[in-house]
C-alpha cells in the first residue's frame, strides 16, 4: 500500500508540471540518420563556417509509431524553469522520459483501438496557445519563430496541431482504460483501513458556502431587436449571396469561433454544445440556413455546411440582447431587498435561495455551493478558487456578505449575495466525516492499478527501443522489456 501511495503522490506531482510543458513546449525537427533498428544516434559533426564540433539531435527512444527526442526532454526543462517552476520541483530527467515513454504508449494505442479526436477542437486549441504564446513574446511573430526554432507561422502551428492531437489521444485512452471503474463502500472501508494511522491524509480547514443569485432580465424588445437581425442576416446571404462568414466576424458575439468563421463539427455520438443548438443542427439539410433560436447563451442561426456520416460541419452566428441599464437597476433593488430581509431575520438564507435565486443549480439546495473538484458541499480553504476565497475569507459563520457584482459566460452582470454555512477545522482523516474524500482516493487508487496494468501488458505487445544512456534509468515500468 505504501508504495502505490507514494507512486500516486508522484503523478499527481508531476501532472501540473508536464501540463505546463504541453502549452508551452513544442519540439522540434532536425536532419537525422536512421541506423540499426530504425533509432538515430547523437554524433558529432563540424560546422564547415566555424569548424566547431557541434552535436546533432536524435531519437531517443521509439515507441510503436512515436519517437522521442532529446532535445524534447531538454526544451520541456527549460520551458518548466522559465515559468518559474522551482529545481526543488523539477521531476528528473529519468522520471520525465518515463512519462513521456508512457504517453507514446497512450497515443499509439489509441490509433490502434480506433479512438479519434476531433481536428477542429484541436486547431480551436492550437488557435488559443498560439495566441497566448504570442502575447508573452510581446506579439513578436518574428521572437516567437526564432524561439521555437521555425521558419513560417504555418510549420508551428501544423507542429502544435499534432504534439496536442497526440496529447489528447493519451487522454482518450487514459478515460476509456478507466472510464468503467466503480468501487463500493467496502472496498473504500478497505482503502482506509489499510493505510497506516500515520500515513493517513490530512485535511485542511473547509467551508461550506451559499449565494443567491439575482440576474437582470432582459426584455423582450431587446430579445425581438437580435431575432430581427440575425433573419436580416440569414436574408441577405439567401438572397443577396453575402458571405455568412464574413457575418459571423463582424458581428457573432462568440468570440472563440470568430476565428474559424464560427465553424464547428458537431459528431451525433458524442455531445457538443448545448441540446437546443445540437437538436436544430441535426434537423437541417446541407446548405440550409436556420431560423433564430434560443439557448442559455443567447440567439443563433446556423449555416450547415457539410454532412460527413455522423459528424456535422456547421456555422453559427451568436447574438446576445442587451441588459438595459433599467433591468440593471431593478436586479439590484431586489437583491438589496432580499439582503435586508435575511439581516432582519424575516427569512433564512436558505429560504431566500430557494424562493429568489436565479441560479439553478443552487436554488433547490438552498444555494449551496458544490465544489467542481470532489463533487460535495466542502471547499478546503487552501485549494478554493482565489475569486471565491477574497469574496467569503473576512465573514464568519452565517453572516451575509454585502451584495457583489459578479458575470460569467453567459450573464455579462449579475449580483449576488455569499454566506459560510458550516466551518470543519482541520483534522486527520475521519472515515464518517470524509467518506467522499476517501471514496475519491479509493477510486484514484483503483485507477492508478487499471493504467499500471495496463501499460504492463501494452509495453510486452509493443515495439519500443530506447537508445543511449537512458537505458541505464531506473523505470517504474518494464521498459526495457526485461525479465
Amino acid at each position: 500500500m505504501p508504495l502505490k501511495i507514494t507512486n500516486l503522490k508522484f503523478t499527481t506531482k508531476l501532472k501540473p508540471l508536464l501540463a505546463l510543458v504541453v502549452l508551452l513546449s513544442y519540439t522540434f525537427s532536425s536532419a537525422q540518420e536512421i541506423i540499426e533498428e530504425g533509432v538515430v544516434e547523437k554524433e558529432i559533426v563540424k560546422d564547415t563556417s566555424s569548424q566547431e564540433r557541434i552535436k546533432i539531435d536524435g531519437v531517443v527512444a521509439v515507441v510503436g509509431d512515436y519517437i522521442v527526442l532529446d532535445s524534447d526532454l531538454d526544451k520541456q526543462f527549460a520551458q518548466l524553469e522559465a515559468s518559474g517552476v522551482s529545481k526543488a520541483d523539477l521531476p528528473t530527467r529519468c522520471q520525465l522520459f518515463g512519462k513521456l515513454l508512457e504517453d507514446k504508449l497512450y497515443a499509439h494505442h489509441a490509433i490502434q483501438d480506433s479512438i479519434v479526436v476531433n481536428d477542429l477542437e484541436i486547431r480551436s486549441q492550437v488557435d488559443q496557445q498560439f495566441s497566448y504564446i504570442l502575447e508573452q513574446m510581446d506579439g513578436s511573430m518574428p521572437k516567437m519563430l526564432k524561439f521555437y526554432n521555425k521558419d513560417t507561422e504555418q510549420s508551428l502551428r501544423d507542429e502544435m496541431f499534432e504534439i496536442n492531437k497526440s496529447q489528447q489521444l493519451a487522454g482518450r485512452m487514459k478515460e476509456k482504460i478507466v472510464k468503467d471503474i466503480e468501487v463500493t463502500p467496502e472496498q473504500v472501508r478497505q482503502y482506509f483501513n489499510d493505510i497506516p494511522k500515520e500515513e493517513r491524509p490530512f485535511f485542511g480547514t473547509e467551508l461550506k458556502v451559499a449565494q443567491i443569485v439575482v440576474i437582470p432580465k432582459i426584455s423582450e424588445a431587446e430579445k425581438q431587436k437580435v431575432v430581427e437581425k440575425l433573419k436580416e442576416f440569414k436574408a441577405d446571404v439567401v438572397e443577396n449571396g453575402a458571405s455568412f462568414t464574413s457575418k459571423v466576424v463582424l458581428y457573432s458575439d462568440d468570440i472563440a469561433s470568430r476565428k474559424t468563421g464560427g465553424l464547428y463539427t458537431l459528431n451525433r455520438k458524442r455531445p457538443q454544445m448545448v441540446k437546443e443548438f445540437r437538436d436544430v443542427a441535426f434537423s437541417m439539410q446541407e446548405g440550409e440556413i436556420s431560423e433564430p433560436f434560443e439557448t442559455d447563451f443567447g440567439y443563433h442561426i446556423i449555416l450547415l455546411e457539410k454532412i460527413r456520416g455522423q459528424e456535422y460541419d456547421v456555422r453559427h452566428i451568436l447574438m446576445r440582447p442587451e441588459v438595459t441599464q433599467a433591468a440593471i437597476k431593478e436586479a439590484k433593488e431586489k437583491i438589496d431587498l432580499i439582503r435586508q430581509r435575511i439581516v432582519d431575520k424575516e427569512i433564512t438564507f436558505g429560504q431566500a435561495a430557494r424562493e429568489f435565486s436565479d441560479e439553478d443549480e443552487t436554488r433547490n439546495d438552498g444555494g449551496q455551493l458544490i465544489n467542481p473538484r470532489t463533487q460535495d458541499y466542502s471547499f478546503e480553504l487552501t485549494k478554493m478558487d482565489p475569486e471565491l476565497y477574497t469574496q467569503i475569507e473576512s465573514l464568519k459563520d452565517d453572516e451575509i456578505s454585502l451584495v457583489l457584482q459578479d458575470e460569467d459566460r453567459i450573464n455579462p452582470i449579475k449580483f449576488k449575495l455569499l454566506t459560510v454555512t458550516d466551518r470543519i477545522d482541520e483534522h486527520d482523516a475521519d472515515f464518517a466525516k470524509d467518506y467522499l474524500k476517501i471514496k475519491n482516493l479509493t477510486e484514484q487508487d483503483e485507477q492508478f492499478k487499471a493504467i499500471e496494468k495496463w501499460v504492463t501488458e501494452k509495453i510486452m505487445d509493443t515495439y519500443i527501443n530506447i537508445n543511449g544512456d537512458y537505458r541505464n534509468c531506473e523505470f517504474n515500468s518494464n521498459w526495457l522489456k526485461k525479465e
